[in-house]
């Protein structure tokens, strides 16, 4: 009984293999990058504690979204701070974990999921910049 115990166990875990191996691997961010964000966000944080508009878009890629009704500072302070950035999501980005991902394209991101909504921040060759609100599904 014990050796067709032993020869079900190995059959399972043979079958099992596979789907171990291939399971996609938690992107993690290299010490220099995640010391790089760690600078910016403290910086964009700072900015949200005085509600600084001009500096969150002094510290967001524009056009934003590529919108080209948002293509520049002003645009975005009358448009977008408004509306994403409330006190209550400011305080949510205040203490918000940001999780790390890399994107198909291979650009390095981080994520603070704030309620329904999601603030994303991108490794851009300028350095980190706001990217991006979009539904928290």
């Amino acid at each position: 009984m014990g050796f067709l115990l032993r020869i079900m166990l190995v059959t399972a875990l043979v079958n099992l293999a596979p789907a171990v191996a291939q399971a996609p691997k938690k992107a993690v961010a290299s010490p220099a990058l995640q010391k790089e964000f760690d600078g910016f966000i403290e910086k964009f944080r700072a900015a949200l504690r005085t509600n600084d508009s001009a500096a969150v878009a002094g510290m967001t890629r524009l056009p934003f979204m590529n919108d080209s009704a948002i293509r520049d500072a002003a645009q975005f302070r009358a448009k977008t701070y408004p509306t994403s950035f409330t006190a209550k999501n400011r305080a949510c980005i205040q203490r918000g974990k940001a999780v790390y991902d890399r994107n198909q394209e291979n650009n390095d991101n981080y994520f603070v999921f704030c309620g329904e909504l999601i603030f994303v921040f991108t490794k851009t060759p300028a350095g980190f910049l706001f990217t991006e609100v979009g539904a928290n599904d």
